[in-house]
């Protein structure tokens, strides 16, 4: 007699269904409404596989969806088998095992804690196959399970369409990322990494960051005769080598990985291209041999006059510290404050506005020269929806169900971050000429990201941190993140305006 059939997961909560694929038929992918169909990956192929045997068969490629910026962040579990366990927890049964119900667990780190999100493993296909994102080995499926994990969370596929690298490798590593505008290291030497930094940015510099840092590359606008690269289109870096060619002179090339899969370059270092010929053929062999598909090779200078932007995730150890760029010396310490803009109180606007000194003001002492990473995260705008129990809690403290079930927005308002240093005569915390002062630093122009950060290098001394909306009233929450390798007290908040100094508790928090 047979065995009868299991019953297999269907998650309620993010059904398959058009609720799940589309938030507002705005994007190119509304045009196939009618013919996306829902399979589960033994309905795909034969022995459908959750990981790769080998890095190149669980290699990224994008679909139909405009989730690039999310695809390159991915490539951070690729190079860290640790933050791929953190992110797909092992030991998931496999679709042959006598335990397998058709459901699929990940964590996404959000604001400031891991998010357990479990799905089915019914994912969009057109003709029998993924639509989607996929692996370089279509039975390889951890990379369509995870992005409709991330579609969950977004609450659709289609509002993944378009979004920045950076926000991605921090829901998918719990750490940070830093953003290099390429068009001011192309027209400078480079640009000071921090302050009280002699070493500036540089392409070079991405040498020594390859093999810990996942970083991926940005055409926002292409220029006329390279549309071949697309428009507002995301790539990973996936390899940096420094040469002599046949005439002794220092040659600096990159292997950029397109997540659409063809490779797309038609510059000097092409397949074939006369680039080649400048260097020794055994190394010329060697490197073109190392291409896979989609991938190509850029010299620094057309890398420099043809992408816009690099983004660079911060190292995380598997203890969950963060590791500077610049020292390689872990931020082992961390500490979160909660702070909101709130209309006619705290939401003074950018320093152009007259009500600049009401926003939300965090004082850092600082009793050593330090190096200091300093973030505004904003909490994501959201919109109730009636879909509880989206996400569960796994053992431990660390991590968190989400509650209130909600759908983040992608309307973050513009943001800034400004440091002041106080004066050592006394000035203190309520002197409001500071703020009339040239900062330390500043991350302006305001912009209309989760994030805003920087990493410096302070001096001893007694620091104002004011977060700040680009226009005034405009109210939202956030979290400032202080990151340091020295565990002490030290920063403290004034959230309304004329109140009394309150220092905020304090604990040393390790990433894990």
């Amino acid at each position: 007699m047979r065995a009868p059939a299991r019953e297999l997961f269907r998650d309620a909560a993010f059904p398959a269904s058009d609720s799940s694929l589309f938030s507002s038929f705005s994007t190119p992918l509304a045009r196939f409404r009618e013919d996306i169909t829902w399979r589960r990956p033994q309905e795909i192929c034969a022995v459908p596989r959750l990981l790769p045997e080998k890095p190149q068969e669980g290699q990224v490629k994008q679909g139909l969806l405009g989730d690039c910026w999310f695809l390159c962040a991915c490539a951070a579990l690729q190079k860290s088998r640790h933050l791929l366990h953190q992110v797909i927890p092992p030991g998931q049964p496999s679709w042959f095992d006598q335990t397998y119900r058709g459901a699929f667990t990940c964590r996404v780190w959000q604001f400031g804690c891991w998010v357990e999100v479990t799905i089915d493993d019914r994912l969009p296909c057109l003709a029998g196959r993924l639509c989607f994102s996929r692996c370089q080995r279509e039975d390889v499926f951890w990379l369509p399970l995870l992005e409709k994990v991330y579609a969950k969370v977004y609450g659709s596929y289609e509002h993944l369409w378009a979004g920045q690298v950076a926000d991605a490798l921090v829901d998918l590593t719990g750490g940070l990322a830093e953003r290099w505008n390429l068009k001011d290291l192309a027209s400078s030497s480079g640009q000071r990494g921090e302050p009280g930094s002699s070493e500036p940015r540089t392409c070079r510099q991405l040498l020594g960051l390859k093999e810990r840092c996942p970083i991926s590359c940005s055409v926002f606008s292409p220029r006329a005769g390279a549309r071949e690269l697309g428009e507002f289109h995301a790539f990973i870096v996936s390899d940096l080598r420094e040469l002599r060619d046949q005439a002794g002179q220092s040659v600096l090339l990159l292997r950029i990985q397109n997540p659409w899969g063809r490779r797309c370059w038609q510059g000097p270092w092409r397949e074939g291209g006369e680039g080649w010929s400048r260097l020794d053929p055994v190394d010329s062999s060697e490197l073109l041999s190392q291409l896979q598909e989609g991938e190509f090779w850029v010299e620094e200078e057309e890398f420099l006059r043809e992408f816009d932007e690099v983004t660079i995730g911060y190292p995380v150890t598997e203890a969950g510290h963060l590791q500077s760029l610049y020292s390689e010396k872990l931020l082992s310490h961390t500490q979160e404050l909660p702070g909101a803009w709130v209309r006619g109180l705290s939401a003074g606007g950018c320093r152009n506005n007259s009500g600049f000194p009401s926003n939300p003001k965090f004082w850092l002492r600082v009793s050593e020269p330090s190096e200091v990473y300093i973030a505004v995260l904003q909490r994501p705008r959201t919109r109730t929806v009636d879909w509880a129990g989206r996400a569960r809690a796994p053992e431990g403290d660390h991590r968190t169900a989400w509650s209130p079930a909600s759908i983040p927005g992608r309307d973050y308002p513009a943001v800034g971050l400004h440091l002041w240093k106080a004066p050592a005569d006394g000035g203190g915390p309520a002197a409001p000429s500071l703020l009339l002062q040239k900062p330390v630093l500043s991350c302006v122009p305001h912009c209309y990201t989760q994030e805003v950060s920087r990493l410096c290098r302070l001096s001893a001394g007694a620091y104002r941190v004011v977060p700040s909306t680009y226009l005034p009233d405009t109210e939202g929450a956030f979290t400032v993140t202080i990151a340091t390798r020295i565990d002490r007290r030290s920063v403290h908040s004034q959230e309304v305006l004329g109140q009394l100094l309150q220092e905020a508790s304090f604990m040393a928090v390790m990433r894990t």
